[in-house]
């Protein structure tokens, strides 16, 4: 099952983020859920991003978020990672992260980020090592 959501459809989703960003949510078996992000994460759009975060995280025993399209990642869309990877962890659930792009690498590295998370090459690799 797949499905694609932009944000800022509908009138109670708070401000209208448009196509800045949108999710793509892919589940696999055994309790895997990936969710793609393309676009932008900063502070208007790291809201919706935790909120979709935090819609899998009971579900999902592996949650694998594809940042692979995102384009830009600001201070506010890396504290909407760490606390999904809180709320997995308080859950029982894993979150795991595949970056690929030059944005969230360098995010990541600059703020040393990146060693609090469990990071994959690529999504069939994270689904892998499942």
């Amino acid at each position: 099952m797949s499905s694609e959501t932009p944000t800022g459809v509908g009138g109670d989703q708070g401000p209208d983020v448009g196509e800045v960003v949108r999710f793509e949510v892919t589940e696999h078996g055994d309790g895997a859920v990936v969710v793609g992000v393309h676009g932008e994460i900063d502070t208007m759009t790291a809201p919706v991003l935790s909120e979709r975060l935090a819609e899998r995280i009971g579900s999902a025993s592996l949650l694998v978020v594809d940042l692979t399209r995102v384009t830009f990642l600001g201070s506010a869309g890396l504290a909407a990672l760490v606390e999904g990877k809180e709320k997995a962890e308080n859950a029982g659930s894993r979150l795991r992260l595949v970056c690929g792009s030059h944005a969230v690498t360098r995010a990541l590295e600059a703020t040393n980020l990146m060693s609090l998370f469990d990071v994959a090459d690529g999504v069939p690799e994270a689904l892998r090592t499942a």
